[in-house]
């Protein structure tokens, strides 16, 4: 399919980064070069995202449960976000994309709290795409903050959707169109629970740092023949 075929684009793409450590053992490599290899397959993702004017893109970076890995790829993974963070910024700017974190803040290094909000307000202003990391992220976890959240500042009853969605990490962001998965295999893993009610999924055995723009293409080819019903009937 020709890019002039692909009419349909999700405005909202979410992808989660599969695959990086089982890339690095295939190679015989430590895991940490796989999550190195996986963040420069990330900066050209981001690249090319942008030139397929999809105005929103997140991806699931470190989840709630990845703390439970061990104590050395934890750390290695939080000094891949310091460098990333610092040395990256720039260029999201000059390229007109900002940056926004989601995920809970509690648990992250008091640095790289920092970093991140130095990050969100350097790139506030950009418009082209909105690129979304989530850090420390659990779709569980985002419900269960803002359910808390809603009942200590309203705790009438009942509530709407609406009132719920007013408490989560990003409430502007749209619901997630299209959802990626590299690696192989076929879960959410705790990702976009709530906002992935209707998006459309798509897998694939590539390992995430063997990604590219071809690989993307042929997503957004899958995403453009989906027929979007939302729980009514065909017409």
């Amino acid at each position: 399919m020709s890019d002039e075929k692909i009419k349909s684009k999700p405005k909202h793409l979410a992808i989660i980064l599969d695959g990086n450590g089982r890339w690095a053992r295939k190679r015989h490599l430590p895991r940490l070069l796989g999550h190195r290899a996986g963040v420069k397959a990330l900066e050209k993702i981001v690249r090319a995202v942008k030139r397929e004017c999809i105005p929103y893109l997140s991806v699931y970076a470190f989840s709630t449960e990845n703390w439970n890995r061990p104590e050395l790829e934890v750390k290695g993974l939080m000094s891949l976000f310091r460098y990333y963070i610092r040395k990256k910024i720039d260029e999201l700017k000059a390229e007109d994309i900002k940056i926004r974190f989601c995920g809970r803040k509690s648990g992250l290094p008091e640095d790289i709290l920092e970093l991140m909000k130095w990050g969100e307000d350097y790139t506030a202003n950009q418009t082209t795409l909105e690129f979304i990391p989530c850090l420390n992220y659990g779709g569980r976890a985002e419900i269960i903050d803002a359910v808390n959240t809603l009942i200590a500042s309203n705790p009438q009853t009942p509530v709407t959707e609406q009132d719920l969605r007013k408490y989560f990490y990003l409430p502007d962001v749209p619901d997630p169109d299209l959802i990626i998965r590299t690696g192989g295999e076929f879960r959410l893993s705790n990702f976009w629970l709530w906002g992935s009610a209707y998006s459309e999924y798509y897998f694939t055995d590539i390992f995430w740092p063997d990604f590219n723009e071809a690989e993307l293409k042929k997503a957004l080819e899958f995403y453009a023949g989906r027929e979007r019903r939302y729980g009514g009937l065909k017409s």
